[in-house]
């Protein structure tokens, strides 16, 4: 199926392909996609075959018995043909969902039928019968097997060589349930009765906007146990970023068990090493990180020996008064100087615009069930669709590159234009034949929906005293 050959005219020249992978050569000498550059078009033409492979990838995946058997909780669920079977539950709950359940059914069903007036083929009775047989675990296995998809024949962008995977973490307001309260625990304020909260957490490539791993647990879980869970996810090749929160001996040492690299951000306030590199003056230094009684104890644990590190710190001063100090293990000073650090930490900085779009544009907290499994479908299912818009829209970042090469500032995809267009549409790439026009639609609208990338702008953290909550029954609209 993905190695069948394709071809294209361009410029009066056949190009001949393989559907699942960029590339391409001419009939008679072959050339490789960089040298295409000068030709988006074309790239972004094959790169939209690729889509189409992408998404027939994950349609059979979730067609498929196995994967039904596996997601399912009883043997006995989704053993009949009904309105409602486990694909469409799935499509459904993928379509970033916001309104109340029975309006967006009525909206589904419209999309699906392409009729001018939704028809009530389904009540929101039924469906919540039938996003209890399902396990939010499909969600996660679809975000893995995309991922998976993507590293394998996108070619995704890299920094010297290496995949930048950031890692951080955040909290979320769940429903005020017993049972929700309970799972994830509640944060008890000064004033005001207590709030359930969950705690979430991202291993993002910054580089492709895409979440290699996400997870969603009670708040008493800590960022750094949730992010040795992420680092299972990484390997050769993978560079990790992590923020002040995260430096520790016993993480250092998993993620190089697992053959990876990391660079991270030390605070000097609370670690000894860093201040005393500080009051040099020095611009980096090797030294030898040694292991404190908790990381032993957690070394121990994960089997992972508690040996002294040989590591590097790098000084960036930021015009402030106190500069910035990392930790890195990319020790080879000429391979990695001094100078590409500031920018390479700045690059982190995609993981937390991530976290404006889940709570700001897709409204993460508007959940749609009041369920800890509810919970947990809708934040995988929205990690899903939000890789499946990045992937989409991969292909179009060359082509924006190029049409903006001679402007002032550099631009990049309007990320919440393109999430806004994958409403209703995104679902029926599932469901209709022919999709290669619908994502060359999308990928035009991508196209169309830019934004400037200004550097060096900084905006300092505002306090957030009126946060909005979502209540189940006031939804709006649309």
């Amino acid at each position: 199926m993905y190695c069948k050959i394709k071809e294209k005219e361009y410029n009066n020249k056949i190009i001949v392909y393989r559907a699942d992978l960029i590339n391409p050569f001419i009939l008679g000498g072959r050339t490789c996609l960089s040298k295409i550059k000068n030709a988006p078009k074309l790239a972004l033409d094959l790169l939209c075959d690729l889509c189409a492979s992408l998404i027939d990838y994950i349609k059979k995946i979730i067609t498929s018995k196995d994967f039904i058997s596996r997601h399912k909780k009883a043997s006995k669920d989704f053993s009949r043909n009904r309105s409602l079977p486990c694909s469409t539950v799935l499509l459904f709950l993928m379509n970033l969902l916001k309104s109340s359940i029975q309006n967006e059914l009525d909206s589904f069903c419209k999309a699906v039928s392409g009729s001018d007036v939704a028809d009530r083929k389904v009540t929101d009775s039924a469906f919540c019968q039938a996003r209890k047989k399902l396990s939010h675990s499909a969600f996660i296995e679809l975000m893995h097997k995309g991922v998976e998809f993507f590293t394998r024949h996108f070619s995704p962008k890299t920094w010297h060589g290496f995949r930048l995977l950031a890692v951080d973490g955040s909290t979320i307001k769940v429903p005020r349930t017993e049972e929700v309260s309970d799972y994830f625990g509640t944060w008890n304020p000064a004033k005001g009765e207590r709030c359930p909260v969950a705690r979430i957490s991202q291993m993002f490539d910054v580089l492709n906007h895409i979440s290699i791993d996400a997870l969603i647990s009670p708040k008493s879980h800590g960022e750094r146990d949730l992010a040795a869970q992420h680092v299972a996810h990484s390997g050769h090749q993978d560079l990790i970023l992590l923020d002040r929160g995260y430096p520790a001996l016993w993480l250092f040492h998993l993620i190089l068990h697992q053959g990876a690299h990391f660079c991270a951000r030390l605070p000097i306030h609370l670690w000894k090493i860093a201040r005393k590199f500080s009051a040099t003056g020095l611009n980096e230094k090797i030294v030898m990180l040694y292991p404190t009684p908790v990381s032993k104890k957690m070394c121990a644990q994960l089997g992972l020996p508690a040996t002294p590190l040989q590591l590097r710190l790098i000084r960036i001063d930021l015009g402030t008064e106190e500069p910035e100090v990392l930790i890195t293990s990319l020790l080879d000073t000429s391979a990695y100087p001094h100078a590409v650090f500031k920018e390479l930490y700045h690059d982190r900085w995609p993981i937390e615009e991530s976290y404006k779009l889940f709570k700001s544009r897709i409204e993460l907290e508007n959940f749609t069930g009041k369920s800890v499994e509810a919970v947990k479908q809708d934040f995988y299912a929205r990690i899903f669709m939000m890789n499946l818009t990045s992937m989409l829209a991969f292909p179009v970042q060359d082509h924006v590159d190029s049409n903006h090469k001679d402007c002032t500032y550099s631009y990049q995809i309007n990320w919440t234009q393109a999430l806004a267009k994958m409403k209703n549409v995104g679902i029926l790439l599932f469901i209709r034949e022919k999709i290669a026009p619908m994502i060359e639609k999308l990928q035009e609208l991508f196209l169309r929906s830019v934004v400037p990338i200004r550097p060096g702008r900084k905006f300092p953290r505002k306090p957030q005293f009126h946060q909005r909550r979502f209540a189940f029954a006031y939804k709006p609209i649309s």
